[in-house]
Parts: structure tokens; C-alpha cells; sequence
């Protein structure tokens, strides 16, 4: 046999090798005899190779475009979501309507910019939409990011009926796509408009309501707009509910009075204070919340202090008692003089009396509803007013150029001072006697206290506008009001009675609430008679029927 013979496979094992794309390692014989059949079956099968490839890659291209099968669903979620990259949208497009898109070319939506520049080339800084039916122009912000490619699309607004509306003129149809945009949005903020409420500039004045409870609604709608009130502490904003306070060396230790004290008052320096009461002795002290030492005492022989107060530029201080007269300090030289009777006048006693802010009056109360203006000055009567009443309480305005009076009637008068006339009169709500008034700083409120315990807090301007309903009435006291104080900033309102012990209440005057932690359990107030706080809020001082003189710190506050 030969070697031929012996090495040559079968037909069938070289079709399965070329099928299978072998390579044949074969001997020159078999190389040299069947050399062209293999070649025939190695070029058919790539023929039939390539044509069963491509009818795949057409049947796979069929089934993605023919609707409802998997591959189309997917293709048509990735449009919707990432966007068609060589293809324009249509706005104005619904159902099956075809939109119209002119001008627009085939180019991609995108660019990557690989200029390596940080600027950024805003499209426009704030715009303006004038909605013409209406004649409003409407302001938007300006946008954080801008797509340049709006500028090139044209919009058919006259294609569908809903964006008819968009149209500025009527012969109008197309617009460009940034138009399209910002004419949507007005359209969005004319169909639904913002909550009144939530608008920064919003007033009460907007609303047109004679009930009062709507009303409290209306003014409580701040903290809807904001929780600053609630969470923020500001060094200027005191707020609601505690008090932060420390208890003081007493401000008279170092000399405390052998009577109740009548009269406590801080000077415009804010370290000097001075105490009177009914043993006669008038106590200047510089007062620090350590040491508090004693400056001066003056012996008054023959008056008891009913009454004393600096004059608001401190160069004086007035005295007066159960007397036909009264004393003048002089802080300056330290000389006492005594002033009086007035003139022309038959008062028995000049105990109670107010000096107006600018120093220039005092203003006594009279018999038989009068009110006596003295001049600072020459200590001499400059003129009178007369009130239907009798004459309980007075209280001057921050500006010193009006004054109030209540009385037995249950009113309260505004006098002019510069026409010494009375330009208003009001009923004091459910108030048989008036006792005690005072005025806020700035004039915005003023509080009228009654024999009864009951204080009303007034807002000046609806007063004097003819609404005589009080902000709030305050009814956390039962016996008379003999002292009302506001603070320096008008945050506190001070109220005190000294027919019952401990009955001194200080509420907070934004929101009328009393500080829950004021007495603190356990503190022993006394009976007290007067009040006062110093220039910058910082210390109050409280006088009591004891003879001593409390003193506090308000930590809120960070000056004297």
C-alpha cells in the first residue's frame, strides 16, 4: 500500500474541517492532489457565511421598528427620556396631529465646548413678560442655566388651538422657542397666582374685614412666612415666655430707708440712681450691681417724698409731697431750693406730677380736674388745663408735645401743648377709674391702668382714629394699678400694684404674653410701690413698702 493511500481521509471528514474552519496540516500528497476541491468548499461556505448574517442583521432591524415589541418600547423610553440626538422636537404637537418645525436643521442639540473657559455668557440677565390683556408686567428671576438652542426653533402657535392664547398680536404665528418659554410661564402665574399670605410684601391693609377675629387671624399670619420669631435669637429681638434675669445686690444696702420707698429713678448716665421715700431722706446712689455705694443723702425736714425724678438732660432732680410746695435739686452745685406756692393756685398738695422728655415742662396734678404746667425753667405756672373729671394720672408723649390725662370718668384726653387744647377724647374700655398711664417709646403704644387691675394697651393711632377696642387687655392683676413702665425698647411693660404682695407682672409687650418664670417661685418681692428701668434696659429697679431697693440684671440686655 502506498503512502498516499494510507494518509488520504475521507470526503466526509473534509467537509466537517472546513465547515468547522480547521486548518489542514495535511502531506504533500494530499496538498497536491486535492488542492482545488478544497478551495470550491472554503469559498462557498464563506459565501453562505455572509449571506445568513445578513438576513439576521435585517430581521433583527425589522423586528426593532415593527410597534410593540421589546426592542421598540426600549428605543422609544430612551427618546423620551435622553432625547433624540439628530432630531428637533415639535412643539405643538397632540395625539396624532403632525407639529410643524420651521427653520430647523438636522444638527445635533449639543456641542461640548473644549475651550477650557470658566465664563459663562448668560443668555439674558432678567426679563420681562407685559401680559397685554391685563396691562401687568411680570418680573422673573434670573435663570441659572440657559439652553442657546432655543434661540434657533420656531414655534407654530396658531398650529393648535390651546396655544392660541399665547399670542401677542393676531396676526401672529410664529415665535421663536425662547418666547414660547417665558410666554408659558406667564401664562402659568396668570392661571395660578401666589398665596397672599406667602407674599413678602403682603399687608393687612389688603384685606377688607370689620370682624375682629379675622383680623387676629390677619396679624398672626407673620409666622406663616416665617420661623424666625420662633427659632433665631437676635441680640435686639427679645422674645416670648422666659425671661433670663439675676438677682442683684440690693441698690440701697449699703443705706436702705427707714420707710417705704415711693420713688426710684435712674439718671440719663445710667450708674446713678436715686431712691425717696416717706422718711424723708432723698438717696443718691452709683449703682454697679456689686458694690452700689452711697453718693449722697439729702434730709427734707418738713416734707415727706411722695414723688421724685430726674429731669431728662440731668441736671436737676424734683421733689414733691403732701405740700403746697415743692423741692428742686440741683445736681450740679448740690443745693436744694424750695419752690412754691404756685401762683394764682390754692392746691393743697403737688405729690404727683410728670416732666415732659424734652425737660422744658412739669406737669402737676391739680384739684377739681386741673392740670398745673410749670415751667422747668423760672419754676413758674406757664398755664392750665382743665379736664371734666377729676385729674389720676398723667403721661407725656415721647416728642413732649402732647400729653394724657386720665380720670374719675373713665376717659382719656389728649391735650396739644402748643395750643393748650384737648384734640381727642376716648373712653378707657371697661374702666370706671383710671389710676396709672404710660406711653411707649416712639409713641406707637400707650397703657391705661384702672382701679380694678385691669390694663388696657392701646396702639395710639387706632386710638386717636376713632377705634377704641385696646390690643389687649391685661388681667393678671386684681387690686389698683399704681405703676406702669415700658422699657427703653418698648419690649417690656412693667405692672405693679402695692396692695398685694408680690404683684408685679412684666409682660412682653410684642406679644402681650406675661414671662411665665416672673416672680420666680420663692421670691419675695414685698409689697412693691415703684419701678424704673435704666436707660439701656439693662438693670430694673424695684422699690417696696420695706424700704429696699431691688435690683436686676436683664441679661438680654448687654448695656446698662
Amino acid at each position: 500500500m502506498s503512502l498516499i493511500s494510507q494518509n488520504a481521509p475521507s470526503k466526509k471528514d473534509k467537509r466537517r474541517k472546513v465547515d468547522e474552519g480547521a486548518d489542514f496540516e495535511e502531506s504533500p500528497g494530499f496538498l497536491g492532489v486535492e488542492e482545488a476541491d478544497v478551495t470550491k468548499v472554503s469559498n462557498s461556505t464563506k459565501l453562505r457565511r455572509k449571506k445568513k448574517k445578513k438576513n439576521r442583521d435585517v430581521d433583527v432591524s425589522r423586528r426593532e421598528d415593527e410597534p410593540g415589541t421589546d426592542a421598540a418600547e426600549e428605543k422609544n423610553l430612551e427618546d423620551l427620556l435622553f432625547g433624540s440626538l439628530y432630531s428637533f422636537p415639535e412643539f405643538g404637537k397632540e395625539g396624532n396631529g403632525d407639529g410643524e418645525v420651521i427653520d430647523a436643521t438636522s444638527g445635533p442639540q449639543f456641542y461640548i465646548d473644549k475651550s477650557g473657559s470658566n465664563s459663562i455668557i448668560p443668555f439674558e440677565s432678567e426679563f420681562k413678560v407685559q401680559d397685554h390683556e391685563q396691562g401687568q408686567v411680570i418680573e422673573f428671576r434670573e435663570s441659572v442655566w440657559v439652553d442657546d438652542e432655543e434661540e434657533k426653533l420656531r414655534v407654530d402657535v396658531t398650529k393648535v388651538n390651546r396655544l392660541r392664547k399665547l399670542r401677542q398680536k393676531a396676526d401672529e404665528t410664529v415665535i421663536s422657542g425662547s418666547d414660547f418659554v417665558s410666554r408659558l410661564r406667564a401664562q402659568h402665574i396668570k392661571l395660578n397666582p401666589a398665596t397672599d399670605w406667602a407674599r413678602i410684601g403682603s399687608t393687612a391693609d389688603d384685606y377688607n374685614s370689620s370682624d375682629d377675629e379675622e383680623s387676629d387671624q390677619i396679624k398672626g399670619t407673620g409666622i406663616l412666612q416665617s420661623t424666625d420669631d420662633l427659632i433665631v435669637k437676635d441680640s435686639s429681638r427679645l422674645l416670648p415666655g422666659i425671661l433670663e434675669y439675676s438677682r442683684l445686690m440690693d441698690a440701697n444696702q449699703e443705706e436702705s430707708s427707714n420707710g417705704p420707698i415711693n420713688s426710684v429713678h435712674f439718671h440719663r448716665n445710667a450708674q446713678l440712681l436715686l431712691t425717696a421715700g416717706l422718711d424723708r431722706r432723698l438717696r443718691f446712689f452709683q449703682v454697679d450691681g456689686k458694690h452700689n455705694t452711697r453718693v449722697e443723702s439729702v434730709f427734707l425736714e418738713d416734707c415727706p417724698i411722695r414723688k421724685a425724678s430726674f429731669l431728662p438732660d440731668g441736671s436737676q432732680a424734683i421733689i414733691s409731697g403732701r405740700r403746697k410746695f415743692f423741692y428742686c435739686f440741683d445736681l450740679v452745685k448740690a443745693r436744694i431750693d424750695k419752690v412754691g406756692p404756685l401762683l394764682g393756685r390754692e392746691e393743697k398738695s403737688l405729690e404727683s406730677f410728670e416732666v415732659s422728655p424734652d425737660s422744658s415742662t412739669i406737669a402737676f396734678i391739680g384739684n377739681e380736674g386741673y392740670i398745673l404746667l410749670v415751667s422747668s425753667k423760672t419754676k413758674n405756672l406757664v398755664g392750665t388745663l382743665k379736664m371734666n373729671g377729676s385729674v389720676r394720672s398723667l403721661a407725656f408723649t415721647d416728642d413732649g408735645r402732647q400729653l394724657l390725662s386720665g380720670g374719675g370718668d373713665g376717659h382719656v384726653y389728649h391735650w396739644d401743648l402748643r395750643t393748650m387744647r384737648c384734640f381727642h377724647k376716648g373712653v378707657d374700655e371697661g374702666c370706671l377709674t383710671g389710676s396709672a398711664l404710660c406711653t411707649s417709646p416712639g409713641n406707637a403704644l400707650f397703657a391705661a391702668g384702672s382701679s380694678s387691675g385691669i390694663v388696657n394697651v392701646y396702639s395710639s393711632g387706632e386710638f386717636l382714629g376713632g377705634k377704641k377696642r385696646p390690643l389687649k387687655t391685661i388681667e393678671n392683676l386684681t387690686t389698683k394699678i399704681d405703676c406702669l413702665k415700658f422699657s427703653p425698647d418698648a419690649q417690656i411693660l412693667a405692672i405693679c400694684s402695692s396692695m398685694k404682695k408680690n404683684s408685679l407682672k412684666l409682660v412682653h409687650a410684642p406679644s402681650f404674653t406675661v414671662f411665665s418664670n416672673w416672680p420666680a417661685l420663692g421670691c419675695n418681692l414685698g409689697y412693691p410701690r415703684c419701678l424704673d428701668f435704666s436707660p439701656n434696659g439693662g438693670f430694673m429697679a424695684v422699690g417696696n413698702a420695706a424700704g429696699k431697693v431691688l435690683l436686676y440684671k436683664l441679661r438680654h440686655y448687654q448695656k446698662a
